[in-house]
């Protein structure tokens, strides 16, 4: 449970890049920072063939600036986004971003999974755990519904099945609904697996093609609490100490500093309700 109703504070918040991926890493500290969230993630790597992305690598003045920015603003980078393990990944094609990421001071890195053969799957995952460990880093893998690890039993076994200690779990909340998964399910799994969610809310109705699953995800969420996602039980069931973070992408021309003090005052109208006694 990440809240109890005897509690006062309301748990640490990251801001997924994806929420606001037009904004630049520099900017993106500053703009975290001033709305109140205390991480934030990091686009190092595209997520998709042509999908934009960042490139601060080790060593040169825009990491240094960058950790100078993090320094001075109080912000931690929680995690780098994102890859995809297909059938033609290779973990040595990583080394240059875990090498940024680590500079940065990250902790995470997020990946999905796409390739049908599972034990060559499961095989990179567990490579691309042992390369992260190199740069003090772990591995989060997240299910979507429209990929070969498309539930949350899927990332469970391959996550298991790899059996590395720095491989873990990401719930999102989305997909974990998009892909026929309850919050109860989390049980299945070890607590110390399940190292960071993402919040964000969606209409009730589920999406019935691939494509319009994509669509969904990438340009219609909505704030955490204003749809119908069973985000109080998801939270109830997150173990303690899970990595929090908001991720609801920007679409159309809304201004990402409103957009992302709107989902951060969202989520915390969603943890206050937490400290409330449920109505039977």
């Amino acid at each position: 449970m990440i809240l109890t109703t005897d509690e006062k504070e309301s748990p640490a918040l990251g801001l997924a890049h994806f929420t606001v991926l037009g904004v630049p890493p520099l900017e993106l500290v500053s703009l975290a920072a001033g709305i109140g969230y205390a991480s934030i993630g990091l686009r190092l790597y595209p997520a998709f063939p042509g999908a934009p992305f960042y490139e601060l690598p080790a060593g040169t003045a825009s990491s240094q600036q960058m950790r100078s920015r993090l320094r001075d603003e109080g912000i931690q980078v929680h995690d780098i986004e994102f890859v995809t393990i297909d059938a033609d990944f290779s973990a040595a094609r990583l080394a240059g971003v875990l090498e940024a990421a680590n500079a940065l001071g990250a902790r995470r890195l997020s990946v999905c999974g796409d390739d049908p053969d599972r034990s060559r799957l499961t095989a990179n995952f567990a490579s691309l755990c042992d390369l992260a460990a190199q740069y003090a880093l772990g591995v989060d893998l997240e299910c979507m519904a429209w990929r070969t690890v498309a539930s949350f039993a899927d990332a469970l076994d391959v996550v298991s099945a790899a059996d590395r200690p720095n491989g873990g779990l990401l719930v999102d909340a989305l997909h974990l609904s998009r892909s026929g998964g309850r919050p109860m399910d989390l049980r299945t799994a070890p607590a110390s697996l399940i190292r960071s969610a993402q919040l964000c809310d969606a209409v009730a109705e589920r999406p019935t093609t691939p494509e319009a699953l994509i669509k969904e995800a990438r340009s219609a969420r909505l704030p955490p609490g204003q749809g119908a996602l069973p985000l109080r039980d998801l939270l109830d069931e997150l173990p303690d100490g899970t990595a929090l973070s908001v991720e609801v992408p920007l679409s159309g021309s809304a201004d990402p500093q409103q957009h992302a003090r709107a989902n951060f005052l969202a989520a915390q109208q969603l943890f206050a309700s937490l400290r409330q006694p449920r109505t039977a």
